[in-house]
Parts: structure tokens; C-alpha cells; sequence
């Protein structure tokens, strides 16, 4: 990863249906043929297991709608979010959020692991600072604090790490998607240097 893409340009796909409108985003240029395909494959396959999730194909779908917001578009990082809310009936409906981030330059897909050196004890560090912020924020937990799980979710916004949580998973649902930035300042001794974060630093 050596940052000289700064960023690629996205274009917009639409899954359409009855009830449903799903925007799909698509790396169009900015970077080698595979790496595009690569990341294209991988962003599709994730709005499909969303839609799946929330039960498509199901009759029972009032409204199924897909949107997508990019964080991070710069420096050959590549960070997006992938959102899908369907409403069935009930009280309210239910979103489900998957982000996404890439090396543009081969299209590389990373887990939140792969942004810090080897036996860094990342896991601990991230935990202490997110519980730090949960006591500040004074949010009003569903039960214990998880912890950071090997999938968990995050997105790279500029400086920062977001790590966030599914709704409901740590705080009532009024309280949305619970999100939780760490300046990669914070934490610059344990990221690895060659990997998306790294490339944010400097």
C-alpha cells in the first residue's frame, strides 16, 4: 500500500422491486481492473447477505431500503458503510449496517486484526478505550460489555477508527447504532504501519 491512488471514483447501481430500493455502490476507476472487481464482488456479496438477512425474498416486505455512506476515500483507502432498513409491520422497522474497508490498490479486504501489528493485544487496548467512552457518554448498557468479537464491525473515517455495534446488541434501540471513534493517535504504537490505518497517520 503505498497511497498514491488518493482516491477512486463510486458510482451507483440500484437493485430495484416492488418495495424495494437497494443502492448499490461501484468502484467504476481509480485503480487496476482486478483490484475494482475484487472490491465490487465484495461489497455485492455483502448488500446480498444483508437483504438476506432481513428475510428477503419474504411477501411480508412493506419497504426494503439500501443506502450506503462513504467514509473514507482517500489516501488508497477505501472505507464504506452499507446500510439496509426493511419494515414488515410492528412498532418500527429494523436496520442492519456492514462496513466494508479496501486497499484500493489490490482490492485486499481487511478485519479489523489486520490494522495492527502482530501481538499488539489490540482487543484490550480497543476495549479499555471503548469502555472509557461508554462510562463518559454514560450509556445505559442492555447488560455487560461485550468486548471486541474477531468480526466485529468498524469503519475508518479520516483519523479515526469507528468501532460501532449492531442496534440492540449493547444499547436500547432509541439509542441507534452505538459508535465509538478512536483517533488513530490514540493508538499509533500497536497499528501496523503498511496496513489502512497506517496510511491515515501520515
Amino acid at each position: 500500500m503505498n497511497g498514491q491512488t488518493l482516491m477512486v471514483p463510486i458510482e451507483v447501481h440500484q437493485i430495484t422491486e416492488p418495495n424495494i430500493k437497494v443502492r448499490v455502490p461501484v468502484v467504476s476507476g481509480g485503480t487496476n481492473q482486478a483490484a475494482r472487481k475484487k472490491m465490487n464482488d465484495d461489497i455485492l456479496k455483502v448488500v446480498h447477505e444483508l437483504m438476506k438477512d432481513q428475510s428477503y425474498p419474504n411477501p411480508d416486505i412493506q419497504e426494503m431500503d439500501g443506502t450506503f455512506e462513504v467514509k473514507n476515500n482517500q489516501r488508497g483507502v477505501l472505507s464504506l458503510s452499507l446500510l439496509n432498513y426493511t419494515f414488515t409491520g410492528g412498532a418500527h422497522g429494523n436496520t442492519l449496517q456492514k462496513s466494508l474497508t479496501f486497499d484500493v490498490e489490490n482490492g485486499k479486504s481487511y478485519k479489523l486484526s489486520e490494522l495492527f501489528k502482530p501481538d499488539s493485544n489490540y482487543k484490550k487496548r480497543l476495549n479499555d478505550i471503548i469502555q472509557a467512552q461508554i462510562k463518559a457518554r454514560k450509556l445505559p448498557l442492555l447488560g455487560d460489555y461485550p468486548g471486541i468479537s474477531d468480526d466485529q464491525d468498524f469503519y475508518i473515517a479520516d483519523k479515526s477508527l469507528v468501532v460501532y455495534f449492531p442496534l440492540y446488541a449493547i444499547v436500547p434501540y432509541a439509542w441507534g447504532f452505538p459508535y465509538f471513534p478512536i483517533s488513530v493517535y490514540e493508538i499509533e504504537d500497536i497499528i501496523d504501519e503498511n496496513g489502512p490505518l497506517g496510511m491515515m497517520m501520515y
